[in-house]
C-alpha cells in the first residue's frame, strides 16, 4: 500500500485538519470530525455527509451558497449519530435545518437518529434522501438505488433557496425537485484500497472494467473488456437515457472522476457525452468536469444529467464560496 498518510487510523482526523489549515473559513470539531462554516447566517441550515474516501465530497462543500456543515464517518463507513447530531446543532441558526443524506443503510439510520435527537431539543429537521444512480434498483448497501454525484447538484440547489432566505419547507421542496430529475451512471477501472485494510477490496484483470460499479466498491451491472472513451459514453448515457426522459430538456451535465481519472480523459469522456445529447434533441446549460464526488483512488468515472426548468437553472447559477466549487 502506497499513500501519503502517517497512522490508518488517523487519516479522517488529520485530513479535516489540513482542510480547515486550508480554508480558514471552515472550523472543524475534533472527534466528532465535524466540518461547519464560521459564517452564521439567520437562514435554514443544510447538513450532509457520510463515510469519507469521496473528497470533496461532503466537507469540501461547506461554505456560502452550499452546506453549512458536513459530517465524516469513517472511509466509507456512515457517521454515527453523535456526529450527525453536532452538524445539525452547527447548522442550526433557528429557521430549521435540512438533512440531504445519500441512500445508504447506514446513514439512513444514523441521519435519522440524529435527527430524532435534534427534535428533541427543539430543532427543526426535514430530510431527503438522493438516490440518482440509474445502475441498480437495489445494492448491497441500500434500499433502492444508490447516492452517488448527483448530490451535488441537490447540495447546490437547495443552497442556493436557503442562501436566498428561503424556508424549510421551501428548501426541501427544492431539494426533492432536484432528486426527481437528476440521474447517474458510473464505472470503474481499477479498484481502491482502504489505508486500514491495506489491499484492494476487490480485482479487476488488466483489461477488465466494471459497469455501474457503486462508490465503495459495491457491484455493478456488467463485467467487460476495456472500452473507448465513446462507447463509454454510449453505454452511460444510454442508461441514463433509458431511465427517464430527458428529450427536448435543457440539463446540467457533471462528468466525475472517481480520484485517480486524468482530467485529460474526463475532458475526452465529456465531449462524446455532448455529441450523444445533441443527437437526442437535449440542449446542455452547463457542464461540470472534474472530481465532485471520489472513491479514494479508483480510476473510473461517472455521467451525471440533471433536467432543468427555470427555478433550477437560476439556483444552479446562484454564488456559492466552497472549497471545492466556486461559482
Amino acid at each position: 500500500m502506497k499513500k501519503i498518510i502517517n497512522k490508518p487510523n488517523d487519516v479522517v482526523s488529520e485530513m479535516l485538519m489540513g482542510m480547515v489549515k486550508a480554508n480558514p473559513k471552515l472550523v472543524y470539531f475534533k472527534d466528532l470530525e465535524v466540518i461547519a462554516s464560521r459564517v452564521k447566517e439567520k437562514k435554514v441550515g443544510l447538513v450532509s455527509g457520510g463515510g469519507s474516501g469521496h473528497e470533496p465530497a461532503h466537507a469540501g462543500y461547506v461554505g456560502k451558497g452550499m452546506l453549512d456543515a458536513a459530517v465524516s464517518g469513517n472511509v466509507f463507513a456512515s457517521p454515527s449519530p453523535d456526529r450527525v447530531l453536532k452538524g445539525i446543532q452547527e447548522a442550526n441558526t433557528g429557521e430549521g435545518v435540512l438533512l440531504i443524506i445519500k441512500n445508504y443503510s447506514g446513514d439512513i439510520m444514523n441521519f435519522g437518529m440524529a435527527k430524532d435527537l435534534a427534535e428533541m431539543e427543539g430543532i427543526r429537521v426535514e430530510a431527503v434522501v438522493v438516490k440518482d444512480d440509474v445502475a441498480v434498483k437495489d445494492s448491497t448497501y441500500s434500499t433502492g438505488r444508490r447516492g452517488i454525484a448527483g448530490t451535488v447538484f441537490v447540495h447546490k440547489v437547495a443552497g442556493a433557496k436557503a442562501a436566498a432566505g428561503g424556508s424549510l419547507d421551501e428548501v426541501k421542496r427544492v431539494a426533492e425537485k432536484t432528486i426527481a430529475n437528476v440521474r447517474s451512471m458510473g464505472m470503474a477501472m481499477t479498484p481502491c484500497i482502504l489505508p486500514g485494510v491495506g489491499k484492494a477490496g476487490f480485482t479487476l484483470g488488466e483489461n477488465e472494467i466494471e459497469i455501474g460499479m457503486g462508490i465503495h466498491g459495491e457491484p455493478g451491472v456488467e463485467r467487460t473488456c476495456v472500452k473507448t472513451a465513446a462507447q463509454l459514453a454510449e453505454i452511460l448515457c444510454g442508461k441514463i437515457l433509458a431511465d427517464y426522459d430527458f428529450a427536448g430538456s435543457e440539463c446540467a451535465v457533471m462528468i466525475n472522476g472517481l480520484g485517480a481519472t486524468p482530467l485529460m480523459e474526463l475532458y475526452i469522456l465529456n465531449n462524446e457525452v455532448e455529441k450523444i445529447l445533441k443527437e437526442n434533441n437535449i440542449k446542455i446549460y452547463r457542464t461540470f468536469v472534474g472530481n465532485y464526488m471520489t472513491s479514494l483512488e479508483m480510476a473510473g468515472c461517472s455521467v451525471t444529467l440533471l433536467k432543468l426548468d427555470e427555478e433550477l437553472k437560476e439556483l444552479l447559477d446562484a454564488p456559492c464560496d466552497t472549497p471545492a466549487l466556486k461559482v
